[in-house]
Formats: structure tokens, sequence, C-alpha cells
């Protein structure tokens, strides 16, 4: 998948031939290029199929005259025509661009929005169709020997193709006709005929959960393409409450798995690719439309075509001169190049989402929203095991994007029935469930609608603690954190007796990977934060202990010990907190981590933070333990420079404290010593 801001619909780019290319390599490549279009039959097309079946007729009578053309090819000592080579070299670029709009119109998640361009695509058909008749005219039938058939199959395409009138398929106008209908009825939100939307999603060629989803995926990425207008944004907007719709109301099943193995795969080959070995060697960026030399090295079609546009014909790379100057797409790049931004087009997406408003571009698809909210939130009460299952997935996918959907099934009321679901003896059903309730705790609406269920914070709790699923787990460590940003929740949540300690399985569980740890060391730490009551629950629970024996492990990724070091440094805040951590060697651990070079910065800042803490409220003993070390004072001079402005205040901050502590003790010559042992 091309990059957004790169792509455009329904625009084509082809290169011309070059002026010295053989008349062989030529009819070659129009052979090869023939057949890539032929093998389009047997894709599904949204739109035009009319227009497509004749264009595919008129490419397998022109395969034909090239074929004869290729057998019968001019002896050595006769010229072929000037003019039947320039009529080849257009047709040449007729393909190409048949191809490009060909691919369109098949494009993966593309169908229905190629539904609402079919005036646009039905006048390119026109265009080239009527270019390939312009192209035959000049082509001089009677100074090449040929077959008399294969000359009268030539003045037989010239007839086709010159009155050939391409139009809107009849059946795409109904189809329209029926998704601008039901745009309508989703303004007054009204249900539309469910037959109605079959017949749409038939004609388009969108039968499966999974097409819905690509369906999704292709708008999301349109919608954030810039330059479009807002009728076009608007319009964007309806198609993905239309499809929404049809995902989550319309059709049953979901076959989510079925591309699972081929995404595994993509992946694979993302983590290890270098991004440079994707750039054109010419213009040095990652490329559109991949095409091979003969020389074996590939460039970006534009490119190269520039290239040769400027009267270059060698390969730019090796310099080496080129007998043919025929572009082959290089479809293994290519394919790795969509994976690639797929990947990035997916993380840039959800930034976007976050930094963009949440509520629809259109009247259609907020309405839309608010009858799947209700839809659903019937599946969770009145469906059978296989409806509740699928309303669950759809609840939790659409809680997972944007604060409208969430905020619209609150108020269908579907947090009730959630969190009943959470005692479900069905692992899945309470997985989805938890997932649920994680995604609706992100927002106020739902924070209040969870916390004032009758013992939700306790069920969510309970779920921490004995949820059958690993993953049920993580997510109800996850939503406690989100919760426990309102102050009454963060006391209600300390109060129960498993929650702490819950939160502390899933920090030192051996079977918990770095997402969930973190997860819950930022819940402890939000509780820490919101309530000070919650100190001394988190102490009695023997925080301090796990806390310094994961950072001491080193089997855990740089993010879980930044974390573990800000939960200490709060703990440390307390005189009470601060002698657990000193006791158990937490001076000297954060001493080593703030010198290490294995470590982020924003691991250093926290450990400054922990460091301060201490001698804050250890006094002069931790201050002296920490002068005595030669080391500290270039780590903390080093975190004073790459801090950010708290960082670096913190850092300054106890620098100060070293300094003045070294001056006293130069005017006394003594050093008092406490009770505390530092070290």
């Amino acid at each position: 998948m091309i990059p957004t801001q790169n792509r455009r619909i329904l625009t084509f780019t082809a290169v011309h031939p070059c002026e010295s290319v053989s008349i062989t390599t030529l009819i070659d490549s129009l052979i090869k290029i023939a057949g890539e279009i032929l093998s389009f039959k047997s894709k599904h097309f949204s739109t035009n199929k009319r227009s497509v079946k004749e264009t595919l007729r008129h490419v397998l009578n022109l395969l034909i005259v090239f074929q004869e053309i290729r057998v019968g090819l001019i002896p050595a000592d006769r010229s072929f025509p000037r003019s039947a080579i320039l009529s080849l070299s257009e047709l040449h670029i007729i393909f190409q661009k048949l191809v490009i709009l060909l691919e369109e119109c098949t494009r993966k998640g593309g169908k229905l929005y190629m539904l609402t361009n079919s005036d646009q695509i039905s006048a390119h058909f026109r265009v080239l169709t009527r270019s390939i008749s312009t192209c035959l005219d000049t082509f001089p039938v009677g100074s090449i020997e040929l077959p008399e058939e294969v000359k009268e199959l030539i003045y037989l395409l010239i007839r086709q193709t010159r009155k050939y009138e391409a139009r809107p398929d009849r059946d795409d106008k109904r189809a329209l006709d029926s998704v601008y209908w039901i745009f309508n009825l989703f303004e007054n939100r009204i249900n539309p005929n469910r037959d109605e939307v079959v017949r749409v999603l038939d004609h388009v060629g969108v039968r499966k959960w999974r097409d819905c989803v690509k369906e999704i995926g292709f708008l999301g990425e349109e919608i954030t393409v810039e330059g479009k207008d807002k009728n076009e944004i608007e319009l964007l907007s309806s198609l993905m409450g239309f499809i929404c719709y049809c995902r989550c109301v319309i059709l049953g099943g979901i076959d989510e798995d079925e591309d699972k193995g081929e995404e595994e795969e993509d992946d694979l080959v993302i983590r290890g690719l270098n991004v440079d070995d994707l750039r054109c060697p010419i213009s040095l960026e990652i490329m559109n439309d991949p095409v091979v030399l003969e020389t074996g090295h590939t460039y970006d079609r534009s490119s190269i075509a520039k290239w040769f546009s400027a009267g270059n014909i060698t390969c730019p790379k090796t310099g080496k001169n080129l007998e043919s100057t025929v572009l082959v797409g290089n479809v293994s790049v290519k394919q790795v190049i969509q994976s690639y931004f797929k990947k990035e087009i997916d993380q840039k997406s959800m930034k976007k989402k976050k930094k963009k408003t949440s509520i629809p571009e259109s009247l259609a698809a907020e309405e839309a929203g608010k009858l799947i909210s209700d839809f659903l939130a019937g599946e969770l009460i009145n469906g059978g095991p296989k409806e509740m299952v699928k309303a669950l997935v759809e609840i939790r996918i659409l809680t997972k994007t944007t604060s409208f959907n969430r905020s619209r099934l609150v108020e269908a009321g579907v947090v009730e029935s959630l969190m009943k679901l959470l005692r479900s003896g069905d692992p899945t059903i309470q997985e989805n469930a938890m997932a649920a309730i994680l995604n609706l705790s992100k927002d106020i609406s739902g924070k209040v609608r969870i916390g004032g269920s009758g013992g939700g914070l306790e069920m969510i709790v309970e779920v921490l603690n004995e949820g059958a699923r690993r993953e049920s787990r993580q997510h109800a460590a996850a939503a406690i954190f989100y919760l426990s940003s309102l102050g009454d929740y963060s006391r209600s949540i300390g109060e129960i007796p498993d929650s702490i300690p819950g939160l502390l399985r899933i920090v030192k569980g051996c079977d918990y990977g770095d997402s969930p740890k973190r997860n819950a060391l930022i819940a402890i730490r939000s509780l820490l934060i919101q309530h000070s009551d919650n100190h001394w629950r988190v102490l009695a629970a023997g925080a301090v202990s796990v806390l310094l024996d994961l950072v001491r492990s080193g089997e855990i990724g740089d993010g879980v010990k930044a974390d573990s070091i800000a939960v200490l440094a709060k703990i440390a805040e307390y005189p009470d907190g601060m002698i657990s951590v000193l006791r158990r060697g937490g001076l000297k651990l954060a001493v080593k981590v703030l010198g290490s070079s294995e470590v982020s910065p924003v691991t250093k800042q926290h450990c400054v933070v922990l460091l301060l803490n201490l001698c804050v409220n250890g006094g002069s003993d931790v201050v002296g333990a920490l002068a005595k070390d030669p080391s500290v004072m270039g780590s903390l001079y080093t975190a004073l420079s790459n801090g950010e402005c708290g960082g670096g205040r913190k850092a300054s901050a106890l620098i100060k404290m070293i300094h003045e502590f070294q001056e006293r003790k130069t005017e006394t010559g003594l050093e008092r010593e406490r009770f505390i042992h530092a070290w």
C-alpha cells in the first residue's frame, strides 16, 4: 500500500518506450503486458463490469495481432516501418494505463469507494479504448506481411474501439442509488432494509467480515489524505459508517484469522528490513512503483523514466549501456514496500486519530454509529451465544477506535451487560468483555458508569487476580490504571484487599511480557499519585522488594526498568518508604543504573528523582553516601545536560545538595552518623 500522501486514486503514470527500442523487444513487452491485463479476468470488479469485459476482449484480439507479428517477424534484411513502431509504442503506453486502471478497480478495500467513482472510471475506459483506435489508425497494415484474417481483425478493432461508448452499468447506478438512500435512512436514524444492504454488498463483492475490515481500513486512509474537499470527506465518512454498519449488523460470523499467516509472514519480513534497500538509487526516496532493468537493478518507474527522457540509455548504477529500456515490474519488492507502508500507515493513522476529533464527519456516519451501538447493546442482552461473542468482538473493536464510539456505547447501556459478563465461565467472553471495559475506562463517561455499577471495581479486581486467561488479567491491570485517575476510585481500588497484590503478581510474573508489566506498574504509580493512603498499602504488599529485584534481574526492557524506578521514587517520597528502599540496597542500585550506558535518558531521570527523594528524607547520611561515590557527580552532570526541564531541575537540586554537604563537611571536619545505613 503506497503511502497516502503520495497516492492518488485514478491517476496514471506511464513510461514511453525508448525511441531506439527494437521491434522484437517492443512486441515481447506488449505480449507480456497484454497477458498481465488479461489476468484480471478472474478478479471481481465492483464497478464497470461491462466496460472491463469489452476492454479485455479488445486486448485479447490485440494479443493475437502481436503474436502474429512476433511469429512472422521481419527478416533481418528488411526494416520495420517507423510508423508501425510509433503506433505500437503508443499502444504500450495505453496498456500501462489500463493495468493501473484495472488495479484501481480491484484494489483491496476500495470496492465501495470505486463504486462511487463509477462515472470517472467509465470515462477513463472510454478515453483509453478510443486511444487504441487512434493508434491502430496510424498502423500501416498494408506495409506489413500479415495473414488476411489478422488484417481484418485489426480493421474490426478500429471500428469497435472508435465507436466505443463506455457508460456506467445500470447495476452500478442501482447499487449507488441504494447506497445514497441508505445514507438518507441513517441520517433519520432508521435501520435500512437488510435485503437491500446485502444486494449492495453482493454487487461490490464485500461478502465477509474481513472484507469490511479492509474497506474500513482503506477509507480511513483516504480520509486522512491532504487536499480533499469537505464534500469528499463527508462521502468517505458516510461510506465508513455504512460499511461499519454492515460489519456489525448485517454480516454474521467473524473470519478474523483468515489472513493471519500472511500478516505474520509480512511482519517477519519487515522486522529484518533495511529501509534503505527500498529507496530508488536515483531519487533516494522509497519507491512507489519499482521496476527492473536488464542489468537486474531496481528503480522507481517515474525516476528511471526521467533518466531515459533525458537521453540516457544506460543503467544509472552500473553505467552499462542498455540494449533495451523495457521496464519490468519488480513484484517481490513492491509487495515488501506495500507491507512496510501498511505498518507505517497503521501506526500513523492511530496517531492521527488521537489528534483528530473523534466526531464523524457526516450526519449519516454519526447516526449509523448510534444504530450500531443500540444493536450491539441488544445483542448482549437478547442474542444467543454466537451473537453475544460477535457483539463483544465488535464492541471491543469500536471502543478501541474513537471516543465517539465509546460514548455512544455507554449511552446504549453496554457497560452493565459487560460487567455481568466478567464473571462468565467462558474465557473468550470474559476476555472480550474485559478488553471492552478497558477501552471504555479511557473516557470520563465510561469511568463513571463502570464505577457506578454495583461492585464494578471489585469485579475488575477479581478478574485481575482470577481471570481465566492471562490476557484478561492484563486488561484488568490496564483498566485499573485508567480508573484510578479519579481520586475517589483510586481510594476505592486501594481499599480492595487483592488489588495491589494482584498488580504486583503481574509485575513479578515470569509469564508476563514487558507490556503487561508496564500496565501494572503505571497502575500502581497512579494509585500512589491519586491517593496518599495507598502508600502504606503498596509498602505492605512488599512492592519495594519486588521492584528492586526486578531492576536487578536484567531480564526486562528499559521501559519496565524506568517504570519500576518511577514507582520506587514515588514510594521514597515518604520516610517509611525511603527507609524500606535504603534497607534493601536501593541507593546503590540507583547509582549503578544512573551510571549505566545501557539505559535511556528517561530511566536516568527517574533514577535522579529516586536519589533526590532518598536524600531529602534521609538527610546527610544518604547525601554523604552519595558524595563518597566518585562516579555520581559525573552521572548527575550528564543527566543534567540530557534531561528535560523537570529532570534537569531535579539533577541540579541533587548536585546542589551534594556540594552543600561537602562544604559543611570541610568546615566541621566531622560527619555524624545516623541510624540509617544508606548502602
